[in-house]
């Protein structure tokens, strides 16, 4: 009996050894994956932080120099404003209210930075000259952040918006179609299929410049002959869009036509069609206005204004001008987010607009000192 015993617990005993065997082999498979998973995970997040990190230094680094002629201006004006005094007084709000001006912030946006500084001024009862720099920037930060919203990311389509249709207007010479090809390659870059409209059948020359641009960039660019309807342009344009499944439609429109209504009648016909084939269409109309004409942006956004509804701004030629602070009284006075700005000729010179890095850009003053 005691050898039957044995004979049928000897075998259990084996098989129970190898089955502790295979776990404790499986816990460690288990565990060196759980650690190489990890691992993975862990030096991941490193080198995206790396380049996240190197990304947005260049970002910066293009941003300060688009905007270094501004800035050079901005801070001379500001050193003779204070010259020879130790703290902020009223002759020094006075001299600083001139620079603002003239650095084309604009009067009533002037008087409101102003009024903040002063309130500041009567709250500590003392600031001294060498905190204004730092007191104008985060004023002018506040006041952008009351009257402008970042976007998510770097060139986003919204959701639900399939295709996302931008028409684009703005005067002859304000950099609208080139605008338009940097808009398209930032999208096509971010993986987007981009479908163009040379909708500005006014001009031979805008129809023969999206079209190159259409090349370069790699889009279609849907057209027809000078002189036809800008709608039916339109019309063809979302039709193809939807046909390819794209994912952003950018429509180019004319400059300028002989008055305002003709304006006014052209653009509501044009997105009347659009609507036809998309309820909601256009999603945004961007105006767009050259940096580099000061005031006069002020004015060209007051006329498209009074023409159409405008959702959006892209202000362009800031690298060659020292009017940038225009973009401040553009962003306080019309309360359109601004979604882009144009710092260079190249072809990545069209950044998404950031209010903070803008006023950190401007009023960095390690920058002129390097």
């Amino acid at each position: 009996m005691h050898l039957f015993l044995k004979c049928l617990t000897e075998p259990r005993r084996k098989t129970d050894a190898k089955i502790l065997i295979f776990c404790n082999i499986q816990k460690e498979c288990i565990a060196f994956l759980l650690f190489c998973t990890n691992f993975v995970t862990y030096s991941y997040l490193i080198i995206m932080g790396f380049f996240s990190s190197l990304f947005g230094k260049e970002k910066k680094e293009a941003l300060d120099k688009g905007l270094e002629k501004t800035k050079t201006s901005v801070f001379s004006k500001i050193s003779r404003a204070i010259a020879g005094k130790s703290k902020v007084d009223e002759e020094v709000l006075d001299n600083l209210e001139e620079v603002l001006v003239t650095s084309d912030v604009g009067v009533d946006t002037t008087l409101r930075i102003i009024e903040r500084i002063e309130a500041r001024v009567a709250r500590d009862k003392y600031v001294s000259t060498d905190e204004l720099n730092e007191i104008l920037r985060d004023e002018i930060a506040s006041l952008l952040e009351e009257n402008n919203t970042d976007l998510k990311g770097d060139f986003d389509v919204p959701e639900g918006k399939h295709p996302y249709v931008i028409m684009v207007v703005g005067v002859n010479g304000a950099g609208k179609t080139t605008t338009i090809g940097k808009l398209a390659y930032q999208y096509k870059k971010a993986g987007k299929k981009v479908v163009l409209g040379a909708a500005d059948t006014f001009r031979a020359a805008a129809i023969e410049q999206l079209a190159v641009w259409g090349e370069r960039v790699g889009c279609p660019v849907i057209r027809q002959n000078m002189g036809s309807d800008p709608a039916a342009v339109a019309y063809d344009t979302i039709s193809s869009a939807k046909a390819q499944n794209a994912d952003v439609v950018i429509i180019d429109t004319a400059g300028r036509l002989h008055n305002k209504i003709n304006l006014m009648n052209e653009l509501t016909k044009i997105k009347q069609v659009m609507k036809k084939i998309i309820p909601d269409a256009p999603h945004d109309v961007m105006l767009v206005l050259d940096g580099s004409t000061g005031q006069n942006a002020f004015q060209q956004a007051k006329e498209f204004a009074r023409a159409t509804d405008i959702t959006a701004l892209a202000v362009t030629k800031l690298d060659g001008t020292a009017k940038g602070g225009v973009v401040v009284g553009i962003v306080d006075q019309f309360r359109v987010p601004i979604k882009f700005v144009g710092i260079g000729e190249g072809i990545d010179d069209l950044k998404v607009f950031n209010k903070r890095e803008f006023v950190k850009s401007l009023f960095s003053k390690e920058d002129l000192e390097n």
